[in-house]
């Protein structure tokens, strides 16, 4: 029991942040379907920074150099999409697509290039971080807590108040509501939208390194991050864009992955001899359940996937 607990909150983490990103991006107008590719390339940026960490660094040291060195990934590869969709207007739905496919070819590339000449026999697209790892670990009798956990959580609060009860947050679901009528009241609808792109980019990236240490201490990049972000985008879309339905949401998607973790430890589960394949894919059937059910009643932001047009009216 403890460990399924563990790995849920540690997957319902992944889920949030990612959801989280997706809702700031979709809140200012702007579909990220590049979530996914995020995720890669801020586990990259993370996994990298743990790969090159010197021995004797100290475990903040760690903490805050792998969580700086992510999110400047995550928010350099979600500018593409800005640059893309709001200062070129080009379909949002197929950047999204491209930059899910770039990440993993690029991703992987980069990391056997890396490997490679290190060592010419090397030629995986695996990056180990055994011992650094540990640093985002503590102990709490069997429950092993992850900052990471603490830190989605904050980010939870933080969204909420942004969205909320700040000038800014307002501002930008003004943008993802009725651009025009934004613009006409001085608000600059582009500056919001790429503030919501971004903040994506940072959320994703994130979730990426959590991803990828949820468990495991090496990761192989060209499975990229196994359809996480589009998971966390059913997590969005069954959250309402509201955060705290996507705490929600991303607790009940967690707990089905987690079960694939850790049903051999539950005797009448192991008992049913189902493959752990269904296991895996049981998050992903029941988001196309919750989508199936909830999208005629999904309240999702007017103007979102509308390229801004700002002679229109």
């Amino acid at each position: 029991m403890t460990l399924l607990v563990q790995y849920t909150l540690v997957f319902a983490s992944v889920l949030m942040l990612v959801a989280l990103g997706g809702c700031f991006s979709e809140h200012s107008g702007v579909i990220n379907l590049g979530l996914e590719g995020i995720m890669v390339m801020g586990a990259l940026g993370g996994a990298l920074a743990m790969k090159y960490m010197p021995a004797n660094a100290g475990t903040l040291q760690i903490i805050l150099t792998v969580i700086v060195v992510t999110i400047l990934a995550g928010v350099a590869y979600s500018a593409l999409l800005g640059i893309a969709c709001v200062n070129f207007n080009a379909d949002q739905t197929l950047i999204g697509t491209a930059l899910n496919m770039l990440a993993t070819a690029l991703a992987t590339i980069i990391v056997k290039t890396i490997n490679t000449m290190e060592n010419p026999d090397n030629v995986s697209s695996t990056i180990q971080y055994i011992q650094q790892k540990q640093a985002f670990i503590h102990r709490i009798g069997d429950f092993e807590f992850n900052w990471f956990m603490l830190l989605a959580l904050a980010a939870l609060i933080i969204a909420y108040i942004v969205l909320y009860r700040t000038r800014f947050g307002l501002r930008m679901m003004a943008c993802g509501e009725n651009p025009q009528a934004a613009d006409s009241v001085g608000i600059n609808v582009y500056k919001y939208r790429w503030a919501g792109v971004l903040i994506s980019g940072l959320l994703g990236g994130l979730g990426g390194i959590v991803y990828i240490t949820a468990g495991v201490s090496e990761w192989k990049f060209e499975v990229g991050a196994a359809g996480f972000g589009f998971l966390a985008l059913a997590v969005m879309i069954f959250g309402q864009w509201k955060p705290q339905r996507i705490a929600l949401a991303a607790l009940l998607f967690g707990f089905f992955r987690a079960l694939s973790n850790v049903y051999t430890g539950f005797s009448w589960l192991a008992a049913l001899n189902i493959p752990s394949t269904v296991y895996n894919m049981m998050p992903y059937i029941i988001s196309l359940l919750v989508l199936m059910f909830t999208s005629k009643t999904s309240a999702a932001p007017k103007a979102e996937g509308v390229p801004y047009d700002k002679g229109s009216r």
